[in-house]
């Protein structure tokens, strides 16, 4: 058999040959790290990584752990120092439009901390090797088009600190044993498919932050961690009553919209220290107890709870939020008059009220004729004497026979 002629070879292909060969005798990157990140890298549909993007910049000719300039992005690794193989710890890829899929690979990356695919077209379900990435303290695969469940694998994340799966196609319950995340401090898991009950998760003792907005969980409302700062439960089927949410002292942000809730609005979640926005629009809720004691010093600047089923008289003590800027009451069954003392806060500090579609009554007081610069906002489709030629008064007023029982207070 003839010899092949060294002048028939291609130079590059040689070079490329060689330096793959080299890569290996010589690697200082753990093989199956590099091994993971030609997996993911393969996975990838190659029209769909532009020619700028970080993955474009893997270049496996070049140990993953030894190059410089811009070569491998997004990658960074381990440095333990002469003849010691170095180890992936970081990938966090740019939001570059990847279509692909995370492989079983992944769980070989046992040294990683960070893993970020995040605003990219990812697909598939995850896999449950994610289990084996026991010092992982971030991930982040929020807008993606993921499926599946969590429960084979979340559990296996011991030192997670930060896991968000937001805006996914994700689906099935969340395991009772996302309580054995001890390190967790934040958690978003909305905008998915999720459903079920919340388990209760008042050991998580760190957590701050807990966003599972938009899923379909339904039952009541779990145990919640005290040190709990922001809760958003918005947009899913959960019942039963909130009052219990008065115990959690260090809530600055509430958002329970579009839920089944009943019962109160009770004075300890308005007097809770920190609160700062409060969103239980689109409920079934069917009074706000605020009393006079209330309001004094608190920090509660947007309260919304329009499209329930509140009853009685508009809260006079509202005034007494020294911060409040934004109320919307809207589409309730409130009836009486406008407290006066509700024009003294026009402008201020109160910059938005929404009253409208109640059975509100009577003359409103005189600030709110020259309130049009001050303030936006709705007193229509009320029982009230209201000028259609004041801005707030737009849209007129119920007719004299859905008012009745309430004209009588005009």
């Amino acid at each position: 058999m003839d010899s092949i002629s060294s002048s028939s070879l291609n130079p590059v292909v040689v070079a490329m040959v060689l330096a793959s060969i080299f890569a290996l005798v010589h690697s200082i990157t753990l093989r199956s790290d590099t091994e993971a990140l030609q997996a993911l890298r393969r996975s990838i549909d190659p029209n769909m990584i532009p020619p700028s993007s970080y993955i474009s910049s893997w270049d496996f000719t070049v140990d993953p752990c030894d190059s410089t300039g811009a070569k491998f992005l997004g990658i960074l690794c381990s440095n333990p120092g002469d003849n010691v193989t170095n180890r992936i710890v970081s990938i966090e890829l740019d939001n570059a439009g990847y279509d692909g899929f995370l492989t079983h690979n992944v769980g070989n990356l046992t040294e990683l901390t960070s893993l970020d695919l995040s605003r990219n077209q990812f697909r598939g379900p995850l896999p449950e090797t994610l289990r084996n990435l026991k010092k992982l303290t971030m991930l982040s695969l929020s807008g993606n088009f993921f499926t599946g469940g969590i429960a084979g694998w979340i559990n296996g994340l011991k030192n997670i600190e930060t896991i968000d799966l937001s805006e996914n196609l994700l689906s099935g319950p969340i395991p009772a044993r996302v309580s054995e995340l001890r390190r967790l401090t934040r958690m978003s898991l909305a905008n998915n498919e999720f459903s079920g009950r919340i388990p209760d998760i008042n050991g998580l003792w760190k957590l701050d932050t807990l966003d599972l907005g938009s899923n379909m969980f339904v039952g009541s409302l779990p145990k919640l961690p005290t040190k709990l700062r922001s809760l958003t439960l918005s947009h899913n089927q959960l019942a039963g009553h909130i009052t219990e949410l008065g115990s959690l002292k260090e809530l600055r942000h509430i958002d329970l919209s579009d839920n089944k809730f009943t019962g109160s609005i009770s004075r300890s979640i308005l007097s809770l220290p920190s609160l700062n926005q409060l969103n239980v629009s689109f409920n079934q809720l069917t009074s706000i107890e605020v009393n006079t004691h209330l309001g004094s010093g608190s920090p509660l600047q947007v309260l919304n709870a329009q499209r329930n089923r509140l009853q009685g008289h508009l809260p006079v003590s509202l005034v007494n939020f020294e911060n409040l800027q934004v109320i919307n009451l809207a589409y309730n069954g409130l009836t009486g008059r406008i407290p006066l003392a509700y024009g003294q806060r026009l402008g201020r500090p109160w910059r938005s009220l929404f009253l409208d579609d109640n059975f509100l009554s009577g003359r409103i007081p005189r600030q709110f004729n020259s309130s049009g610069s001050r303030i936006s906002g709705s007193l229509g489709n009320n029982c009230l004497s209201c000028p259609v030629t004041i801005p707030i008064c737009g849209g007129g007023q119920r007719p004299a026979s859905a008012c009745i029982g309430e004209i009588g207070n005009q």
